[in-house]
């Protein structure tokens, strides 16, 4: 009976386990986003935070959309999923050297490109979408800014961007390993014993 309750504990606290997760929260700045009915893409913006590491160049930030399914680059609207959004640090500072992320612009919720009048007749464009890739789930938020009265007709200067990444955490799931094969180790002796 003993042996029937802890294998129905331990498969009710396997789920939670293998989602133990901790956030990484990345920003980057400049570049420049270039769209069409298309879609969008961002080239040259500089990532300037990673976690709590902060400095003037800590690799690159870039990404394409997919084609826009609702509204126009101009107006905003809603681009399909897909295209790719891609991380890359230089190893300065303790940030990983090489890819942290690449992906794609996940299909779980609505990847949009908004845009909102400011009170000097500026345009400022918010691309928001979720992303998912090499085992890693987040979401992204890069804004861009049109200065004067005109509306985005082709680039637009980034101003800034925020990612979150959700990422494994090897000690947690280390963690369960090292029980599950403990908890095989005391059900195989006792099997031998009784």
């Amino acid at each position: 009976m003993r042996r029937v309750l802890l294998l129905v504990l331990l498969a009710l606290a396997l789920p939670a386990m293998t989602w133990a997760s901790s956030t990484i929260d990345i920003s980057n700045s400049g570049g420049t986003v270039t769209g069409s009915d298309a879609g969008l893409s961002l080239t040259g913006s500089v990532l300037f935070k990673y976690g709590s590491i902060v400095g003037s160049n800590l690799g690159s930030v870039s990404f394409t959309t997919g084609a826009f399914i609702t509204g126009n680059a101009a107006m905003g609207g809603t681009l399909a999923s897909g295209g790719t959004f891609t991380i890359t640090g230089n190893g300065i500072n303790g940030v990983p050297n090489g890819t942290i992320f690449s992906g794609t612009f996940s299909s779980s919720s609505p990847v949009t490109w908004s845009v909102i009048t400011l009170a000097d007749g500026s345009h400022q464009y918010t691309l928001t979408g979720a992303i998912e890739g090499n085992g890693k789930v987040g979401a992204t938020v890069q804004l861009a800014v049109v200065s004067g009265k005109g509306l985005f007709s082709g680039t637009a200067d980034l101003s800034s961007g925020d990612t979150s990444l959700s990422v494994p955490e090897p000690g947690t799931l280390g963690l369960l390993g090292t029980g599950l094969l403990g908890i095989g180790g005391l059900m195989r002796r006792r099997l031998r014993i009784g």
